[in-house]
């Protein structure tokens, strides 16, 4: 079972690591991430009112089992998120396969038209270390305008921001 996130308001002391975090994705996250900015939510909401980054959610999303018997019905979920986000799910994980690394990196692609100075927003929910994973990994990749909002949704609805539903990016 996972541990529930911090209260609102409330901060542990964590050090940011040196590489992802592969396991306890939900739980008190560092105040830092070097060589991106950390966004209060009031700094997120500057940006998304002036559209001047690309928001995207990386909450995790189940894929479709493979081999599903004949006649079984699959609904396929969705999120509710930030508005204008682009969901783009389980690229937060600490170890990618080749194929969500190639995932992440077209999507990235395609959103920033190739520009690697691009203002990009990843977040998730509140304590969660999928959106401070992914927005290292932009960085690794040669992103230079990266921004994590550690509240994520939970933060952006406590203040009011507007929500919608999302699907995942195919």
């Amino acid at each position: 079972m996972e541990p529930a996130a911090a209260p609102a308001g409330v901060r542990a002391t964590v050090p940011e690591p040196a590489d992802y975090r592969t396991d306890e994705y939900r739980g008190p996250v560092p105040q830092t991430l070097k060589g991106a900015t950390v966004l209060s939510d009031a700094a997120a909401m500057k940006l998304w009112t002036a559209k001047s980054a690309v928001f995207i959610d990386v909450y995790p999303h189940p894929p479709k089992p493979p081999k599903l018997p004949a006649g079984t019905l699959w609904r396929e979920t969705t999120h509710v998120s930030i508005d204008n986000a682009i969901w783009l799910p389980n690229v937060g994980y600490g170890v990618l396969s080749s194929t969500s690394d190639a995932y992440f990196r077209q999507h990235l692609e395609a959103l920033t038209k190739g520009d690697k100075s691009r203002g990009l927003v990843f977040f998730c929910l509140r304590d969660c270390w999928m959106s401070w994973n992914a927005a290292k990994r932009a960085l690794s990749y040669g992103y230079t305008n990266v921004n994590w909002y550690p509240d994520g949704t939970d933060g952006w609805q406590e203040i009011g921001g507007f929500v919608t539903e999302l699907h995942a990016q195919p």
